[in-house]
């Protein structure tokens, strides 16, 4: 009896020890990225999901985007158009929050066209128009008063579609490039910025990395960025201190906030306009 316990408890440490090893490679943050021939390749799509929560989340996440998409500095810009394949990620009930992704949409794309991307006299060659977009619903991680008992039911609910969203769309391949034009890929970058549903997105893609679905992990598939509220003066909001450790990039906008929290926290200045 005690060899057999003492057997079940190295095989429970040895496992542990896997686990832990596991997320360490996991959580590092030179992990490998997503190999490319060029930003814009059309061989190699480039897919940017966006979960936008309700209220100020969303209001916070559309300033944010709107002003990288419009900065002058061309270093500093985002082209909109870079990814061929946008997923914008809203709440069940938020027709606000949906409606208005569609209006980004509309302002955003004619930005990053051909004739808007000219250097000098010479033109991207390799420009492929504005792409494409979706907007797509998942359940509530909890709504608004509901009972904390049945909370992890309805979180649970929201992390299984979260995960057909994260794997809606994969490629041929497996080699970390598309295998044809016009193919669609798993994300290659996640944004959130606080609201439930994007913690649990953020989750569930560490969960589909951990066991390497779709080969996510070893293609450096799923990087995570989270930029914490404008709001957040003092200290982390739930949803950050629940994620400061599991994201890739974790961005404040108040200096106080690196000071306070240390870490790989990043400040890089007032995000919204």
């Amino acid at each position: 009896m005690a060899f057999i316990l003492k057997f079940l408890l190295a095989i429970l440490a040895v496992g542990l020890t896997a686990i832990y090893l596991r997320f360490t490679i996991l959580l590092n943050a030179k992990r490998n990225k997503p190999l490319r021939h060029g930003r814009r390749n059309p061989n190699e799509p480039t897919h940017l999901m966006i979960v936008l929560g309700s209220g100020g989340h969303t209001t916070e996440m559309l300033s944010m985007l709107s002003r990288s998409v419009q900065d002058e500095d061309q270093s500093q810009r985002l082209h909109w158009n870079d990814y061929t394949h946008r997923t914008w990620v809203v709440s069940s009930g938020d027709s606000l929050s949906a409606a208005r992704a569609e209006e980004f949409e509309k302002m955003a794309a004619p930005l990053s066209t051909q004739e808007g991307l000219m250097m000098g006299k010479v033109k991207r060659a390799t420009d492929n128009g504005p792409g494409t977009y979706e907007v797509v619903t998942v359940p509530r991680a909890r709504e608004i008063h509901q009972s904390l008992a049945t909370a992890p039911m309805t979180s649970l609910t929201c992390m299984q579609a979260c995960r057909n969203v994260l794997l809606k769309d994969t490629t041929t391949t497996r080699e970390g490039h598309g295998g044809q034009a016009g193919e669609r890929d798993v994300p290659d970058l996640i944004l959130v910025n606080g609201p439930a549903t994007g913690t649990i997105m953020v989750f569930t893609s560490l969960l589909l990395r951990f066991f390497d679905v779709k080969g996510v992990s070893t293609r450096g598939k799923m990087r995570t960025v989270y930029v914490e509220s404008w709001a957040r003066v003092k200290r982390l909001s739930l949803s950050g201190k629940l994620l400061r450790r599991v994201v890739d990039r974790f961005l404040v906008q108040w200096p106080q906030l690196v000071r306070e929290v240390g870490g790989s926290v990043e400040y890089l200045g007032v995000l919204v306009q």
